[in-house]
């Protein structure tokens, strides 16, 4: 049985391992997926009130748009987590929304990173959190895989779903394994930073605002606010809503190493600004996005870059393919297709 380890358990691994499940029914595969977070999800985050485990957040992605470019090519992934209810249609009003013509947007009843949950749920896969891995051997055919804690392990395959910066940042023989030319376009893929708040509410609490969520063009600091429980259509009595706080990308990277509480406190005050007298949260979590969305992917999209085949070591996501729903789903199927070949 071939033992295949899977970094990173964001959209583009959980899929990834679905896709190797379903696949290749007739192959005996052992699917490991390690994560360096404390929960699923990578951006697809979904945070929860520490008062009440009901009240969520999504700190990355907010919603799931299907342009016409992709309604054929990707119709089963959307009307499988359609069927599963994983996947409603946005009907709550978004204001500064810009949307392309025949475009479709979708939200998550029960957070964003309920379809990453979705896909590793059918992949059958051994999930692991709170493993970071720091180095790659290549040992007697195999993959000795090192972590932060623990011993080491061996697999037979390796895929990195990571931020490419990250999969730079790996020690050990990876570091010669990938060739200078790789190693150039690896490193011309560049990322935009943010900070995103989760404001979490005891139930009860009326935010009363006519619209779901707004996109902010004239605050130098915050670009997005989501009502999130009424953007996901799920307001409830019993449970406290939450806001979700999204800044500009030149703020985030203008505050990149700032210490987080002063940041948190920056944001607040813009926030007082656009919404004056907005209720006191009971919690709030602040989250830094150092690697938001790709800005430039690696040169023609290829969606994978083996770097390895023997044993294969693949790495994949959003900085190979684009920063959305679809390119995780591109990059999937590509890394699938090359395993596949090589299995």
């Amino acid at each position: 049985m071939a033992r295949v380890l899977i970094v990173g358990a964001g959209l583009t691994g959980s899929l990834c391992a679905a896709l190797l499940r379903s696949e290749l029914p007739q192959r005996p595969l052992s699917i490991a997926l390690w994560d360096k977070a404390r929960g699923a999800g990578g951006r697809m985050a979904t945070s929860r009130s520490p008062h009440d485990p009901r009240c969520t957040a999504d700190l990355g992605a907010q919603y799931i748009t299907l342009r016409p470019a992709y309604a054929q090519k990707h119709r089963s992934f959307y009307e499988d987590l359609l069927t599963h209810g994983v996947l409603k249609p946005l009907t709550a009003p978004v204001e500064g929304m810009v949307m392309e013509e025949g475009s479709h947007n979708f939200v998550t009843p029960q957070g964003i990173s309920s379809i990453v949950k979705h896909y590793l749920t059918e992949s059958d896969a051994d999930v692991f959190y709170d493993y970071h891995v720091t180095q790659i051997y290549l040992r007697d055919g195999k993959w000795e895989v090192c972590k932060k804690t623990g011993s080491p392990e061996q697999f037979d395959i390796v895929v990195l779903t990571i931020p490419v910066p990250q999969i730079l940042q790996l020690e050990g023989d990876i570091v010669n394994i990938i060739k200078e030319s790789q190693k150039q376009q690896l490193e011309s893929v560049s990322y935009s930073s943010r900070y995103a708040l989760g404001l979490f509410y005891e139930a009860g609490t009326w935010i009363d605002v006519p619209w779901a969520a707004q996109y902010i063009t004239n605050n130098p600091c915050i670009r997005f606010i989501s009502i999130d429980n009424k953007k996901r259509n799920i307001e409830s009595s019993e449970v406290g809503p939450s806001v979700v706080v999204h800044t500009s990308v030149p703020f985030g990277i203008a505050h990149l190493e700032w210490n987080k509480e002063e940041v948190q406190a920056i944001i607040l005050d813009h926030l007082e600004n656009i919404m004056p007298g907005l209720p006191k949260p009971a919690s709030i979590k602040c989250q830094k996005w150092r690697y938001s969305q790709v800005t430039k992917a690696i040169p023609n999209s290829p969606g994978q870059m083996t770097l390895h085949i023997k044993p294969l070591l693949v790495c994949g996501g959003d900085g190979f393919t684009h920063s959305n729903f679809d390119g995780c789903i591109d990059s999937a199927i590509c890394i699938v297709e090359t395993l596949k070949t090589n299995l």
